[in-house]
């Protein structure tokens, strides 16, 4: 990986407890880097802190994205200890396990509110700041389903690509004042994220699902993302050949992917 000009860099993370987001951390900070980490839970904030290469760099900051006032008072903190933000890593998530016609409306807003909505409002309230830098990253983590859309994950998929639309629209109107937008799409990876899945009522699943234990280790994931993300590439697919060929039959045969999506009956 390259590893110039890093070591001043500003990187916050959201959803930064557990998963995905602690695995992007440990790569960020080998890199010499200063991380934001940004979660709701202290405790576990400083967990993955304690892991972390060079600690003295980095703050843990607890917020839950969906508060706008806490989202305010965050940026704030982040600009007054570190003075500017270099990378924004939207990464905070929820997924779903459950058919649409068993899903409440409160659930498919719970949803939208956090893969979409939070997303968005967590986007425009650095922006202003990377403008001002007329430098800056903007990292959305999406999906593989939100390219492609399966059973049991209707809302969890519409998120997805919501957000990824957002993101081109995002990098069409500031490319030209030196920011960069990337959108990551994992497919399975070895995490907690079944664990806290979202049924039709809106509990937790409260079990992993055999395709996440079989699925691609986070570490493997962070260091294939990071090093995606320092050769600039902006659309970034990462997962194993199942999901890699799904992506590449939603592109060249649609109708050939969902028919094979409807015998599968993904879970």
């Amino acid at each position: 990986m390259k590893t110039q000009n890093l070591q001043d860099q500003v990187v916050w993370i959201t959803g930064a407890s557990s998963g995905i987001g602690q695995a992007l951390a440990i790569v960020f900070a080998e890199l010499g880097m200063h991380l934001i980490l940004s979660a709701r839970r202290d405790s576990e904030l400083q967990r993955v802190k304690a892991l972390l290469a060079n600690q003295e760099k980095h703050i843990c900051i607890p917020l839950d994205i969906t508060n706008a006032v806490q989202i305010e008072q965050a940026l704030q903190q982040v600009l007054t200890e570190k003075g500017r933000i270099d990378w924004l890593i939207n990464n905070a998530g929820l997924s779903q396990r459950a058919l649409i016609q068993d899903t409440s409306m409160d659930t498919e807003r719970k949803i939208m509110e956090v893969d979409y909505f939070a997303q968005v409002a967590m986007t425009k309230a650095v922006l202003p700041t990377l403008l001002k830098q007329k430098s800056g990253r903007v990292v959305f983590i999406s999906s593989v389903a939100g390219l492609i859309g399966t059973q049991y994950r209707a809302t969890y998929s519409a998120a997805k690509a919501a957000i990824h639309m957002w993101a081109n629209s995002l990098r069409a109107e500031v490319a030209a004042q030196g920011i960069h937008v990337a959108v990551v799409f994992p497919g399975f990876v070895k995490t907690n994220v079944s664990l806290n899945a979202l049924t039709g009522n809106g509990e937790a699943q409260g079990f992993q699902d055999e395709a996440i234990e079989q699925g691609l280790d986070a570490d493997e994931f962070a260091q294939q993302t990071v090093k995606a993300l320092l050769q600039n590439q902006e659309y970034i697919v990462i997962g194993g050949r199942k999901e890699k060929l799904g992506v590449m039959l939603s592109r060249l045969s649609p109708s050939i992917l969902y028919k094979q999506i409807r015998k599968a009956q993904v879970k």
